[in-house]
């Protein structure tokens, strides 16, 4: 974004992320120094979207040289404006510096993180203002509406989608100009268009980053998929606990509608276009169109039968089409741009590029964008900075509690929606959780068919009880109580679930634990053969704890800690820990300052 008013531009990441480390203190720090100083006019301070850092935020990049600092606090202002922004002289100790080297860095293009991204959905973000138009219109907004409602005939933008290659980015990847054509020729004088933004896979925060970072770019791409298949009417259907993203999306609409790229007559042409926000009340398997569309009408979110498919009897019984944010977000840049600039990226089947939440145990977490075909292996260690603390890689989940995980000797594998099915995981909206040696996968497994269970609509047989029992099965191999059969068992009730549950939740809840089972099934025989966790930790595998008496200091420390009351003694004297009372937690390891207390 640039404003030749002022001399600099500084930019204050305004994410979830960093709004709740801080960055409103920070940038209302910014403006009183600047004003006190009498450079209010001289530099400009925006509040920008997510940057994708998150955990270095807050953030903070001076332009026009692109100078990111991060961590900010409010109490660094003073230095950071007298310094920079007066004396020109770049704050050394705020800026990132590289985790391996140890040096700093001043230009955000040049820290690996961003290295290898390449930012199509995510283009804007960090970058405009989003609670601006104007901000939008700066960087070509609307203007691939314009070229599809003055230009373009609705098969032409169909067929510009299709000749893309563009695949559906909430997870199944089905192609999205077929989605599109389908709607388009179903017949009825009502359709609706859908964007899906009830984002509920674990540490996925893909869609909110979208909304609250640039959200009339999915207003654009979502009135042009209205034209192309004759929709009059939308919805945005996102769930509850994303306020932020709400709350900059209706303020989108607003600007949208008086700025006449949205509401009435679009373009001075004949098309309208009326679009709503729906706030979901976050059930994860309202992320399936069918049961999203129930709760639209007012329905408990469950999902329903298909066919009939929603691009013939959809929301309301009337014919709709439904992607995901990040598809949505793709649009404009296909029409403006041409399907063969945005088929470029990628691989044969799998076009452009994906966004990643990228979490775990690893250095660098963060959102990142990267083209399609990139290694796992580039992802982790250019992107993400490698294991932290010295650890070894063990696993990558990738595909949320719907994918799968993969070991070291799939680092190489690239990602696409087919390569990745093959090896046993999924595409999926785009979480990407790393693990590293101290990971027990049998718990992951368990992990992940929690919350898929506890997250059963329940309307089905084999999805409501064939989780519960897998679910019941992975616990008492965690507690040490596994038995011969165990192993066989869940692969058949996995098989039995996959191809008999009603809807995607339950059709893909067993991959996490056919996946480990795939790749880590020597860990399953441990647990129940061996009665061990390789990784340590399975607590109830582990070995009673007890102290050293000739290291204890009576300091009473571990008494503090200790969650059930398993430790006695008193003060200045040697204590005990009750083993039939211990659960094991290492709460009174972490504490005790003369490490006296160890296991068995």
């Amino acid at each position: 974004m640039k404003d030749s008013t002022y001399r600099s531009q500084v930019l204050v990441c305004g994410g979830t992320g960093c709004v709740s480390s801080g960055c409103q203190e920070v940038m209302d720090a910014l403006e009183n120094e600047l004003s006190s100083n009498g450079l209010a006019d001289e530099i400009k301070v925006v509040q920008t979207g997510c940057h994708g850092f998150c955990e270095k935020g807050p953030l903070v990049i001076v332009y026009p040289k692109g100078v990111f600092y991060c961590q900010v606090e409010p109490e660094d202002v003073e230095e950071l404006v007298a310094e920079h922004l007066q004396n020109d002289n770049i704050v050394d100790r705020l800026l990132y510096k590289d985790p391996v080297t140890e040096e700093s860095i001043s230009n955000y293009e040049e820290i690996d993180f961003y290295q290898k991204q390449q930012r199509i959905a995510l283009a804007n973000c960090g970058h405009i203002d989003p609670h601006e138009i104007e901000d939008y219109k700066e960087q070509d907004g609307y203007q691939a509406l314009k070229k599809t409602l003055t230009e373009l005939e609705p098969e032409e933008v169909i067929d510009e989608v299709k000749d893309s290659g563009l695949r559906g980015r909430g997870g199944g990847g089905f192609p999205t100009g077929m989605k599109w054509q389908f709607a388009r020729d179903a017949q009825s004088d009502k359709k609706y268009v859908i964007c899906n933004a009830d984002e509920g896979d674990p540490g996925a925060f893909m869609d909110r980053s979208l909304l609250e970072s640039d959200p009339h770019r999915i207003i654009e791409g979502m009135v042009i998929n209205a034209y192309a298949i004759g929709a009059d009417e939308g919805y945005v259907y996102v769930r509850a606990e994303y306020p932020l993203a709400i709350e900059r999306l209706q303020r989108a609409l607003d600007q949208a509608n008086e700025a006449g790229v949205l509401g009435e007559n679009i373009f001075d042409t004949d098309f309208s276009f009326e679009l709503h926000i729906k706030a979901g009340a976050g059930a994860f398997v309202c992320g399936e169109e069918t049961a999203l569309m129930a709760s639209i009408e007012g329905e408990r979110g469950m999902p329903r039968s298909r066919p009939p498919f929603p691009a013939q009897k959809g929301l309301w019984g009337e014919p709709s089409n439904i992607n995901n944010v990040e598809t949505f977000a793709n649009i404009p840049d296909i029409i403006l741009k041409g399907a063969e600039e945005f088929s470029s990226v990628g691989t044969e089947n799998s076009k452009g590029t994906k966004v990643f939440a990228l979490t775990g145990k690893i250095n660098n977490t963060g959102l990142v964008e990267v083209p399609m075909g990139i290694s796992m292996k580039e992802i982790i260690y250019d992107i993400g900075g490698g294991i932290g603390d010295d650890k070894e890689f063990k696993a990558v989940q990738i595909g949320g509690p719907s994918g799968g995980c993969l070991p070291e000797d799939k680092l190489d594998l690239p990602i696409d929606y087919d390569s990745l099915i093959e090896a046993g995981a999924m595409m999926g909206s785009g979480g990407l959780v790393v693990m590293d040696e101290d990971t027990c996968m049998v718990d992951v497994a368990r992990f992940f068919l929690n919350f898929t269970q506890s997250e059963s609509c329940g309307k089905c047989t084999p999805c409501r009880i064939g989780t519960k029992r897998m679910l019941q099965i992975l616990e008492r191999i965690t507690e040490g109580e596994g038995k011969e059969g165990d192993i066989k068992l869940l692969r058949r009730l996995a098989k039995n679930i996959k191809s008999s549950s009603l809807c995607g939740l339950g059709q893909t809840a067993p991959n996490p634990v056919l996946s480990t089972l795939r790749y880590f099934e020597d860990e399953y025989k441990a647990h129940i053969y061996d009665e061990e966790c390789p990784a340590g930790a399975c607590q109830a595998l582990l070995g009673a704890y007890v102290i050293d008496e000739e290291d204890c200091v009576g300091c009473t420390s571990c008494v503090d800690v200790c969650p059930v009351d398993a430790i006695e003694g008193e003060k200045k004297e040697v204590h005990t820990i009750d083993p039939e009372a211990c659960i094991v937690c290492g709460s009174c390891v972490d504490e005790c300052p003369t490490d006296a207390i160890f296991q068995e």
